[in-house]
């Protein structure tokens, strides 16, 4: 090595040192959310969430290509069996249940009603809406894979005791409030440009 390239060695290696001593802004305020003023705990929180959930979505589509649904329907079919009781359920109490709209919900159970899976009849109180029951064809799907969905529970969620469990349920009510409001604020954020826009316009 000659000794002219001497002095491009030691650039490349403060730049790298300059680089490496970079130190990310804290990602949250909140004091509850910090130790001692560190917010790498929350940051190892955030990516354990985004692989709970992917892992949850794989989950989800392989037992519903198990019943020759989608992984959505597959959710739709089993809090339909969940809540229907012995009259049905309504189309905004499965939505509610499940933190989405009322209008998904009757777009897949529609799908479902045409497969025979589910069967709608009118709301006796209210006319305007229906209730859900499970078809007898429904029924047989989620009976023939009930074991199969009992045993990935069990192995996914196997881990917590009794006293993480319920403090896992506390937080997850928690964090669906939470990320309610952050979702409308992003929401808001994002149709701020379209709507100066169109008032430019």
């Amino acid at each position: 090595m000659s000794i002219s390239r001497l002095p491009r060695t030691r650039t490349r290696a403060k730049r790298a040192n300059t680089a490496a001593a970079y130190v990310l802004p804290p990602t949250v305020s909140s004091g509850a959310l910090l130790d001692k003023g560190s917010d790498r705990r929350f940051r190892m929180l955030v990516n354990d969430l985004f692989t709970i959930a992917s892992r949850m979505e794989i989950v989800r589509a392989h037992l519903g290509r198990r019943m020759g649904l989608s992984g959505p329907q597959y959710s739709v079919l089993i809090a339909v069996a969940h809540l229907q009781g012995e009259r049905g359920v309504r189309v905004g109490t499965v939505a509610h249940a499940m933190h989405v709209s009322s209008a998904f919900i009757a777009s897949e159970t529609g799908k479902m009603a045409r497969l025979g899976l589910l069967l709608k009849r009118p709301n006796p109180q209210d006319r305007r809406g229906v209730l859900l029951t499970l078809a007898p064809a429904g029924r047989l799907k989620i009976d023939r894979v009930s074991a199969e969905i009992r045993a990935v529970n069990d192995m996914f969620f196997g881990a917590l005791d009794a006293e993480s469990f319920a403090a896992l349920c506390v937080a997850a009510q928690a964090l669906v409030k939470g990320s309610g409001k952050a979702v409308q604020y992003v929401d808001m954020v994002e149709s701020e440009p379209s709507s100066a826009l169109s008032a430019a316009e």
